[in-house]
């Protein structure tokens, strides 16, 4: 799940939009009843800091403006439906794949601050960087090899059949390994971004209901459903049925099909790339957190085992929320393009 894929703040990752706003990665301590009490107020006073740190961002990006123009993407869609937003001016290109289920370039001044905020650095280090959603209007049964595909003919459509640079992030990361797999003439390295090649069943049941909730425009249900990543067990069910509404909030203003939701959902639900690995002939850069329960240490250990050249990073003491909201993602990921 991914806040950038819904509202454009942060992503990156199937619960990319608790990034924002969780500093929690593993398991919660013995002590749940307080734990719970301290998550829930600092979830609350959190949505107060997500417009200080959108002021502050703008302010910022005033500043910077005349030296590196990156404060205004170019935004456009394609024929099928691809949704897609570029950064920067740079000679070398990057194609960032964002998380899902669902994914959209969003319309709203705070949630465009959060893409401003994903793909600045990127564009600040000289490149061009190409935002890219999945197609509307996806046949059912439509897999994520499939979405692959599409993201192939965007290349060669759009990008003149190379790109330098593929960073897919969660359920992106997911679609980029197929990308590599069976396309790897069209890109120069490839970056899987807490992504690995099967998720955990968790994972799976965990998005196919969030996104059947969203679908149905059950938005509490979905801000429920997101919190119980954050606010896990069945002692925090009240709390997460009477923060759901206030999450759901951020899901209601999405603007992708509800059918596109549920097949991509269902297409996750049924991906195991472990078979393409060995077709990789590309560098890859995999980072992962050491606590994530959407792709575990051991399934993130046998993808790398899996890839000809693969260079697999650690966010020690991290999971899946707390790696996306992480400042070294794209310290590491420069680190190792340029």
């Amino acid at each position: 799940m991914s806040l950038a894929s819904t509202t454009g703040v942060g992503d990156h990752g199937h619960y990319g939009w608790a990034a924002q706003w969780s500093p929690w990665g593993g398991p919660m301590a013995a002590t749940e009843r307080e734990t719970g009490r301290r998550r829930a107020a600092w979830l609350i006073s959190a949505f107060a800091l997500l417009a200080a740190i959108g002021a502050a961002g703008a302010l910022v990006a005033r500043r910077k403006r005349a030296s590196v123009d990156v404060s205004t993407p170019r935004v456009s869609v394609t024929a099928n439906g691809m949704e897609y937003t570029v950064l920067g001016h740079g000679r070398k290109t990057i194609l960032f794949i964002p998380g899902g289920p669902g994914s959209e370039i969003p319309t709203g001044g705070l949630a465009r601050r959060g893409i401003l905020a994903q793909l600045q650095p990127y564009a600040e280090a000289g490149y061009t960087v190409w935002q890219v959603c999945r197609r509307r209007n996806m046949p059912e049964g439509h897999t994520v090899a499939d979405m692959a595909d599409d993201y192939a003919r965007f290349i060669r459509d759009e990008l003149g059949g190379h790109v330098d640079i593929v960073i897919g992030e969660s359920y992106g990361g997911m679609i980029a390994i197929y990308l590599a797999a069976e396309h790897a003439a069209l890109i120069g390295r490839v970056v899987l971004a807490l992504a690995a090649a099967t998720i955990t069943e968790r994972g799976r049941e965990l998005d196919l209901r969030w996104a059947r909730a969203r679908a149905e425009g059950r938005f509490g249900d979905a801000g429920a459903i997101a919190l119980e990543y954050v606010l896990p067990g069945d002692e925090m069910a009240g709390l997460r049925r009477r923060l759901g509404p206030l999450v759901g909030r951020m899901f209601a203003s999405s603007h992708t099909p509800p059918d596109d939701l549920i097949v991509e959902a269902e297409a996750e639900a049924a991906f195991d790339a472990q078979a393409v690995l060995g077709h990789i002939a590309v560098p890859v850069l995999l980072l992962c957190g050491d606590n994530d329960q959407f792709f575990t240490p051991d399934i993130v250990r046998e993808t790398a085992a899996g890839i000809p050249d693969c260079t697999l990073v650690w966010f020690e003491g991290m999971g899946h929320v707390r790696a996306a909201m992480s400042g070294r993602l794209p310290r590491e990921i420069l680190a190792w393009i340029q």
